[in-house]
């Protein structure tokens, strides 16, 4: 599925650029380089793509306007390069409309295993299905049901919301602001201890062991990912 797929490379470091489109082209990927950001939109203009890596920190338009401006026109997935220690930046990127991050430095093995995940979730955007299953976890969302081993679970509404959006964004880091304003709504933004609190509820119900999930992740500074593994 995911052989031949296009992805668009910017980044203004002409070694990073080069050791992508090397290592992502023997894994059987077409690879689109940009040293800029206004290169890349160019690119775009001529060439569609399936999946952007973006660097937060480049010449001109940065990442962050970069990514703004590829979400205007397009629901192509981004995957943000960060250095250690951008949690800002990475955090607007994603509320921006990035998909995902991967932080400098980095393994290819690591770029790979995110690509497959975001193509996943693209393709199963497109044919969004009234219930998932993520190994033994099945959720009917047309039911509102849950059951994990073949057993149902009980969660309260709440609880169910943040299942909900978490499962449909499988394998996309979800800040805390977006799932406060996802769940909560608008003018929720700032209530982090309402969010930790039901994220540790939900833990307790789906995971066998809450304090080492295998479903619903901490991404440290930024947020939460669901694990993006369907069965």
């Amino acid at each position: 599925m995911n052989k031949g797929a296009r992805i668009l490379v910017v980044d203004d470091e002409r070694e990073i650029r080069r050791c992508l489109q090397m290592s992502l082209e023997e894994k059987g990927y077409a690879v689109l380089p940009a040293e800029t950001g206004e290169k890349a939109l160019d690119l775009l203009q001529q060439s569609p793509a399936d999946v952007a890596i973006v660097d937060l920190l480049l010449p001109g338009i940065d990442g962050i306007e970069l990514t703004q401006k590829i979400r205007e026109r397009s629901p192509l997935p981004i995957i943000i390069l960060s250095a250690i220690g951008d949690d800002k930046k990475k955090v607007e990127a994603l509320e921006q409309g990035a998909d995902d991050y991967v932080t400098k430095p980095f393994s290819i093995e690591e770029v790979v295993a995110r690509i497959r995940s975001v193509l996943r979730r693209a393709v199963g955007s497109k044919d969004l299905t009234p219930t998932l299953t993520f190994g033994d976890l099945g959720i009917d969302f047309e039911q509102r049901e849950i059951c994990l081993s073949g057993k149902p679970i009980k969660l309260t509404p709440m609880e169910f919301e943040l299942l909900k959006y978490m499962a449909q964004n499988a394998g996309r880091v979800l800040t805390r602001r977006m799932l406060l304003t996802a769940i909560w709504g608008p003018g929720h933004e700032e209530d982090t201890q309402s969010l930790r609190v039901l994220v540790r509820q939900l833990r307790k119900k789906i995971e066998h062991t809450p304090a080492q999930p295998r479903f619903i992740l901490t991404d440290p500074g930024v947020g939460y990912r669901f694990k993006s593994e369907p069965a």
